[in-house]
């Protein structure tokens, strides 16, 4: 479900306010009408869609618009799961934390991107937010939510990136501790600032930079999601896995890929199924229903 369109925020590797304009937000009563009407229609899980969800309602001078439509959709009578995306780390406010925190049916899944573990990149990326703010704003999250799903995207080999700017970007990670995280190798966009800067960074250099972050970032996935064996998890059923169909598949809150084996039970899509977590794998878990 779109909340709104545009985007005002001119990070200098992207295109999108170029071709899409500048934020504007729809009305909190026409969104909730949609979802409504989508609920009538056996619709269950629920993704709010903006290129910048953090800054919804700015544009009508209401700064903690977003965290009050979040209560409105999680009010609505059929509403199981709300998601949302893209949250721009700039923008998310304690009262958007506490809200999701409150919240029973919007996901404990915070995916924030950072874009660069270096405050000197941020800056060079016009991202709006430093190294140590950012990671105030993850121990805000931590505070609020302690078993949060925390997810990320990243950008390697930004022009004029040093070996130090991305060792800076590897103790981030170590220090948040990602569940997931979306990596990308800088590409150039014509029409964007950066593809004119200079000391564009080599593609050997990016490449091998972004082999270390990702066998970096495995570890951790690893890691969370061998905690969550022996635990029975909420999962709502998306179908048949798509690479076996003797399993079925289907996400936990935290949007992480589960799946367990096709039996006499048969589900549909939106089912909540409670599945018992046996193993675990860098990007997915394997379990049993447990019904």
């Amino acid at each position: 479900v779109s909340i709104m369109y545009g985007c005002n925020n001119f990070c200098t590797y992207c295109i999108v306010p170029y071709v899409r304009g500048r934020e504007r937000s729809r009305s909190a009563e026409a969104i909730c009408e949609e979802i409504r009407k989508a609920v009538d229609q056996g619709y269950r899980e629920f993704t709010l869609l903006g290129q910048n969800v953090n800054s919804y309602g700015k544009d009508r001078g209401d700064k903690d618009a977003f965290a009050a439509l979040l209560r409105q959709v999680d009010a609505i009578p059929g509403v199981e799961r709300v998601r949302y995306m893209t949250s721009h780390p700039r923008d998310m406010s304690e009262e958007l934390i506490r809200t999701v925190a409150e919240s029973k049916h919007v996901c404990k899944h915070f995916h924030i991107p950072v874009q660069s573990g270096s405050t000197r990149i941020m800056q060079a990326m016009n991202r709006g937010y430093t190294r140590e703010s950012y990671l105030h704003l993850v121990d805000t999250i931590r505070k609020y939510v302690p078993e949060a799903v925390l997810t990320t995207d990243i950008i390697v080999g930004f022009p004029g990136e040093t070996e130090e700017d991305f060792q800076e970007t590897l103790s981030l990670f170590d220090r948040v501790s990602y569940d997931a995280a979306y990596t990308f190798i800088y590409s150039k966009r014509s029409g964007t600032p950066a593809a004119a800067m200079e000391a564009q960074v080599p593609e050997a250099v990016k490449k091998d930079r972004l082999n270390r972050l990702m066998e970096l970032q495995n570890r951790h996935s690893l890691k969370h999601n061998q905690k969550l064996v022996g635990r029975t998890l909420p999962v709502m059923v998306e179908g048949l896995s798509h690479n076996n169909s003797k399993m079925w598949s289907g996400r936990t809150d935290g949007n992480k890929l589960v799946l367990w084996p096709v039996g006499e039970r048969f589900f549909n899509p939106g089912d909540l199924v409670p599945v018992t977590i046996e193993t675990a794998q860098t990007w997915l878990l394997k379990g049993r229903a447990a019904l």
